[in-house]
């Protein structure tokens, strides 16, 4: 498997579009009462699966570094306090959060996976699911955490943090600090003049086109993946530039390959800075989080020349990630404000033209819009029913029951 999202089978992907996999049960009625409704509130959980594994008995510790690759009882702690294993730069909260309303009580929900008619109780025992949100409209109907996550905790994103570069840029589009989408990424970025990076225009970047040679195997430590993590992550003195940088073998001309790259996200970054002149970080509590009204700092975490790692390692809470999916169900709106330009969410979204399952720094699944990140990170986004779930979780589980719960979602959610 070279890319994140090939591990859905193409018969799961087509009855995804196709709806097949919505269970046929009536949808049982929730009242809905504002935010603040003392009666309301996310469920928590001490354990879930496999915990003593995951460092239970420890307490979840999230150890040193990159322990978390190798060792499952680092895992709960790491993925929840990854900046606090690594450099970060803070993301502020808006003073002035975006309420989201709540159902007094969790809704009953059903799907039918394998034959057998599912809860989610079922779901969350048998995957190893850290948060776990459902949202609709700008209502949360469910709210769950195990192994002793709270909604404190922020939680991070690996790869759905490519999204979040794609809609700066788009953003930087707008304000005219990028030009064109077709400008070429040395324009803003001199240390990649010469370089097949360098060469590639923005909009190739974000369709994962850039025709640049780069292997993403995650569980290959000879992989370019895993050079470019231990150069960038691993604080290598040089930093991100001189990281992606190293690969410079070009396979096809821009525009003309499909092949998911975290190099294509990196130069992403070094292109907002340069055209902004400002971090990424600020830039995206100005641009993003601040409008978002997100109700935590989040963090993302930087190199060793305090350059953010725009391929991945953003971390927020679990309702703040909720937001930026509602946000994009919206189409750039939350309650009304304009957090993303409406044409970029649409240009965003819309099928690539070399693999139609991606678009601008994000997963297209039929209908399904989906920000996605290894060991099962995902915010899965319905534009038309306005339907959001959020899940981060400590490994690549079932697939096929996540998608087979999302289809039932929307005959069962008033």
């Amino acid at each position: 498997m070279r890319r994140l999202g090939i591990a859905l089978s193409q018969a799961v992907l087509l009855a995804i579009t196709a709806g097949m996999l919505s269970s046929a049960l009536n949808p049982t009625a929730a009242q809905t009462t504002t935010a603040q409704d003392i009666n309301a509130g996310p469920r928590f959980r001490a354990d879930g699966p496999d915990a003593a594994a995951y460092g239970q008995n420890e307490g979840y510790p999230s150890c040193t570094g990159r322990n978390y690759m190798g060792e499952l009882r680092c895992r709960v702690g790491a993925f929840s306090h990854f900046d606090n294993l690594f450099p970060s730069r803070t993301i502020a909260a808006s003073k002035s959060p975006i309420p989201l309303g709540r159902t007094a009580s969790e809704p009953t929900i059903r799907f039918v996976h394998n034959g057998e008619s599912r809860t989610i109780d079922q779901y969350l025992d048998a995957n190893h699911v850290t948060g776990f949100l459902i949202a609709k409209g700008e209502t949360i109907f469910v709210e769950r955490y195990q192994y002793g996550r709270t909604d404190k905790h922020r939680l991070t994103s690996f790869s759905m943090a490519k999204t979040v570069i794609g809609l700066l840029i788009g953003i930087a589009v707008k304000e005219g600090a990028i030009g064109s989408i077709n400008d070429l990424s040395e324009m803003y970025v001199p240390g990649l003049k010469g370089t097949e990076y360098g060469r590639t225009p923005i909009k190739a970047l974000l369709q994962m086109l850039s025709g640049v040679q780069f292997r993403e195997v995650y569980w290959d430590t000879t992989s370019d993946i895993s050079t470019l993590a231990l150069l960038t992550l691993g604080q290598d003195p040089l930093g991100s530039l001189a990281a992606v940088a190293r690969f410079n073998t070009r396979l096809a001309e821009p525009g003309q390959r499909f092949s998911y790259s975290s190099a294509e996200s990196l130069v992403l970054g070094l292109v907002l800075a340069g055209a902004t002149g400002r971090t990424v970080s600020d830039y995206a509590n100005e641009k993003l989080w601040a409008p978002l009204g997100a109700e935590a700092d989040a963090t993302w975490i930087i190199d060793a020349q305090g350059q953010e790692i725009t391929l991945g390692y953003f971390n927020a809470v679990l309702r703040d990630w909720a937001r930026l999916g509602l946000m994009l169900a919206h189409d750039g709106r939350l309650q009304g404000k304009s957090v993303v330009p409406a044409e970029w969410v649409r240009a965003t979204i819309e099928p690539g033209p070399v693999w139609p399952g991606y678009g601008y720094q994000v997963w297209l699944h039929g209908r399904t819009v989906a920000l996605r990140g290894v060991r099962g990170q995902f915010v899965m986004i319905n534009p038309e029913s306005k339907l959001v779930l959020v899940q981060t979780a400590l490994r690549e589980d079932n697939y096929e029951e996540l998608f087979a719960l999302w289809a039932a979602l929307s005959s069962q959610l008033p």
